[in-house]
């Protein structure tokens, strides 16, 4: 796809390392925050009176909060382990594919922890459809919406 850009294929790489490392830091900072609060869950009272549904559900969010911090802290060692080795073009397209993951799996850490939230907090059937409600804001602000773009800029041409 060409670029109205005027910039060397250097410089295309450090800026889009730059924009990748802005998202990043929006991302890693939700997902850390999000996985400190889970993992500090089961050392509370009330942990003991969850039940086994409950305690499954909370094992899993908590992996998913692990793999989705590591994936999106993922690029930053990339770049430690690749730098100066010339390779900024490889590193950014790994980095934007781990970006990718990273943001399904916070995708997913939330929306476990809203069912595991609201599961304990209310009534349990209201946790099932406002979780899906949540998830459903998702999946319209974060593909939807991007989809809809890409889709009338096509058209536009």
């Amino acid at each position: 796809m060409p670029d109205d850009r005027d910039e060397s294929p250097a410089e295309r790489a450090d800026r889009r390392w730059n924009e990748t490392l802005q998202e990043v830091r929006v991302a890693q900072t939700g997902a850390q925050i999000l996985f400190g609060f889970l993992l500090s869950v089961a050392f509370t009272a009330r942990f003991e009176e969850l039940s086994h549904f409950d305690r499954g559900l909370y094992v899993v969010t908590v992996a998913l909060g692990a793999l989705a911090t590591g994936t999106l802290i993922a690029p930053v060692a990339y770049h430690q382990l690749l730098a100066g080795h010339h390779l900024k073009p490889q590193l950014v397209k790994a980095a934007g594919h781990l970006v990718s993951v990273g943001i399904v799996l916070l995708a997913l850490t939330v929306t476990f922890s809203v069912l595991l939230l609201l599961r304990v907090a209310t009534a349990h059937w209201i946790a099932w459809p406002v979780t899906a409600c949540v998830t459903g804001w998702f999946a319209i602000c974060w593909l939807v919406m991007p989809s809809l773009l890409l889709r009338s800029k096509a058209r536009r041409r």
